[in-house]
């Protein structure tokens, strides 16, 4: 389905993005401890830098490891199951898990609307930045954490109608 291979793109590019903010925030942290340790001079911003990209890091990646399927799953039942049982299971677990993160990306919109409205601080350090940024990246990760659950859902779904082949052909 074409709709599956637009999602899986998507998600697949944030997992990419947060893997990339791998690299600042090393180097924030290797600056950090060079500055401390050697200078004598710690630095007001690198604790914020460190927990802002470490979260966009995790945020980021969420879709992404449910698309190759890295996220914990306890399938002792259903391992046992035949395919098109185990796909309904899994597709009742999504059907409750979606409006939760369908609600969790409503009220995150709000928390960054008003992050940025206000010009939210953090409050954390000295450097105390503003806090929008860091909002508006948990938003979109549970905006892609949506989409690739509902990604999974069709692709589920397929299972059960017995149209595994069309999924494979577009993912």
């Amino acid at each position: 389905m074409k709709i599956i291979a637009v999602i899986e793109r998507q998600t697949r590019w944030a997992g990419y993005l947060g893997a990339v903010l791998i690299l600042p925030l090393v180097l924030a942290l290797v600056y950090e401890v060079f500055s401390r340790y050697v200078l004598g001079k710690p630095t007001l911003w690198a604790f914020e830098v460190s927990y802002m990209v470490m979260g966009a890091i995790f945020m980021l990646g969420m879709a992404n490891a449910l698309r190759v399927g890295q996220h914990v799953s306890v399938d002792v039942l259903s391992q046992n199951f035949p395919p098109r049982l185990r796909a309904g299971a899994h597709l009742a677990c999504y059907g409750v898990f979606l409006p939760v993160l369908l609600w969790l990306v409503w009220e995150l919109s709000f928390y960054a609307i008003e992050a940025f409205s206000s010009s939210e601080r953090s409050g954390r350090s000295a450097w105390n930045p503003v806090v929008w940024p860091v909002f508006s990246v948990w938003w979109l990760g549970f905006v892609y954490l949506a989409l690739q659950v509902v990604a999974e859902m069709l692709k589920l779904l397929a299972t059960l109608l017995g149209h595994d082949d069309a999924v494979e052909a577009h993912s």
